[in-house]
Order: C-alpha cells, then sequence, then structure tokens
C-alpha cells in the first residue's frame, strides 16, 4: 500500500541519523522528524573524545553537521515537527505532530533526552539568568566568572572543563560520595588550579537578586552548610528520555525509556526505539550509532515482508 514515507525518524540525533544514512541508502523514503535542534545533542558539545577514528577528538557541531549531510545525500528528508503520538493501523503508522500526521511503514524512535533538574528554589527563577544546562550554548556568556558545576560524572566534568579554558573559576558539586566520571576526565580536572570538585554535597538553593549571586550547599555527612559566591550554575545531573508522546502508546520502564529486544523493536510491530530512548542504553554516541543501524536494518527487513 502507499504511505506518505516508508520510514519515520523521530529524532535527528546521532542514533536517528545514522538509522536515516542506512534507510535512506537502502531506497527507503525516509523522513526525519526534529523539534529542536538539528544534530539534536551533538550540536550541543564543545569536544567529544571518545567517538572511534577522531584521535584528537571531533567537535560535535562538526560531527553532527557531517552525520546530517551523509544521511541527506542519500534522500533522506528533514523537517521540523513536535510529534505528539504514534498510531499503529497494522501494515502502517501514523506519525502525529502539532499540525499534520503523516503516514508510514515503520517508525525509529530516536527522539534523545533533556537534561533532568536539581529541583532546588531558585532553579526555575534564574533559568537564563544565571541557570544553564548546556556549556557550548550559553557557557561563553559566564566567561571568566566564577560557577558551579552540578554533578560530576562524564558531562559535568567535560563541561566544567570547557568553562575553565572560559577562564571561569569551576566548582564541581556532586552528591554522591565519590564522582563518576572516566579517571581520564577526573585527572585532567583535579591537575587544574580553577577546578575544585565537593562530592558528599548538596545543592540546597539558588541564590540571587536580578540573576545568580550564590548556591547554598549542605555537606550530606555533617549537615555544614555554606554559600558560594557563584555567577552561573550548570546543571549536568542526568538525562530524561524524550518519551512522553508515546506514554499512552507503549509500555516505558519507571525511568522513562521504552522496552526493545535484540532488534530494537518495541512491543509495537514496525516500531523501534533507538539511543538514549532505549531500555538499557547506555547514553553514549558509540552505542546509539549501532543501534539506529540496527533498527534501520531490522526495520528494513519488516518492510521487505509486509
Amino acid at each position: 500500500m502507499y504511505t506518505d514515507y516508508d520510514v519515520i525518524i523521530i529524532g535527528s540525533g546521532c542514533a536517528g541519523l545514522a538509522a536515516a544514512l542506512y534507510t535512506s541508502r537502502a531506497g527507503l523514503r525516509t523522513l526525519i522528524l526534529e523539534r529542536e535542534t538539528m544534530g539534536g545533542e551533538l550540536m550541543n558539545r564543545q569536544l567529544i573524545e571518545n567517538y572511534p577514528g577522531f584521535a584528537a577528538g571531533v567537535e560535535g557541531p562538526e560531527l553532527g553537521s557531517a552525520m546530517l549531510d551523509q544521511a541527506t545525500s542519500f534522500g533522506a528528508e528533514i523537517e521540523f515537527g513536535d510529534v505528539t503520538g504514534i498510531k499503529d493501523k497494522g501494515e502502517f503508522k501514523i506519525v502525529k505532530t502539532a499540525d499534520q500526521s503523516r503516514t508510514c511503514k515503520g517508525v525509529i524512535i530516536a527522539s534523545g533526552a533533556h537534561p533532568r533538574k536539581l529541583g532546588v528554589p531558585g532553579e526555575e527563577e534564574f533559568a537564563g539568568r544565571g541557570v544553564f544546562y548546556c556549556a557550548t550554548c550559553d557557557g561563553p556568556q559566564y566567561a571568566g566568572k566564577a560557577v558551579v558545576v552540578a554533578g560530576a560524572g562524564d558531562s559535568g566534568v567535560t563541561e566544567g572543563l570547557y568553562l575553565e579554558r572560559l577562564g571561569c573559576t569551576v566548582t564541581i558539586v556532586e552528591l554522591l560520595p565519590q564522582p563518576k566520571a572516566s579517571q581520564v576526565l577526573l585527572d585532567r580536572a583535579n591537575a587544574s588550579p580553577k577546578i575544585e570538585i565537593r562530592c558528599g554535597t548538596k545543592i540546597e538553593a539558588i541564590v540571587g537578586d536580578d540573576s545568580v549571586s550564590g548556591v547554598d550547599i549542605q555537606d550530606a555527612a555533617t549537615g555544614a552548610k555554606d554559600r558560594l559566591a557563584v555567577e552561573g550554575v550548570l546543571v549536568r545531573i542526568g538525562l530524561i528520555p524524550n518519551t512522553e508522546f508515546v506514554r499512552d502508546t507503549l509500555a516505558l520502564t519507571p525511568a522513562g525509556q521504552i522496552p526493545v529486544n535484540e532488534n530494537m523493536e518495541t512491543a509495537m510491530a514496525g516500531v523501534f526505539a533507538v539511543g538514549d530512548v532505549r531500555q538499557h542504553s547506555p547514553m553514549q554516541m558509540a552505542t546509539a550509532v549501532g543501534d539506529g543501524v540496527t533498527a534501520a536494518m531490522a526495520l528494513g527487513r519488516h518492510i521487505a515482508s509486509l
């Protein structure tokens, strides 16, 4: 039967673009729908050092643009659209956006994730006025200033190192007793006189007048409280999968991810989930690319069987 597209891919991060490369190169009419930034989280990463093939690292926007160009060179189409739901019609699916609906034979959900918020007083009030969630996007406006980074995982430490290169004095605050970042990143942070990592420390509030002027913290072990004088707060404490639009269609894990089988297929035949949104994802760019390729190949087989 005729459908608007053979494949609709929701999200244009590395998982979605890898899938689009494979489906479009296989001759399947492919549409990528993106609600925010083409290239997804790749475009927010200043330097990626753990993606295979780049010994000196690669800038996120450079890699994202190259992957986007490669997918579109084989015919994948791209559009902006906020997907609101997927409807199963057996041999075809309906993908709904805020302004229209499109039919396809298979769907790959690669909608990624968004930053988890601290949920403390002052966070919402000072959003955009000292509180930010992407160092590459907003960090330059804090160049040379004192900044707190919430979270000592790989993302937090990487972005703390980027802020340090902008001349910032950086305090990385982590609630857990030990940082979660890889040792190579910790070694770099510990070697910098402008970066301090404080573990076992809870952020209780973000304070200021017209903009951020400080962060109230508490020692988790002793209960001792202190206020750090800073002008910026970067929050990097984890990610929440962007799966709200399938909450009424597919079962989700307590973490909001979508269960899949070894082919990345969901409980709905012909619908696949890849990258940060699928259950047990390590949330790494290299594995997200593999997810996209696996799903694209399996979807090709599914369409051939219709």
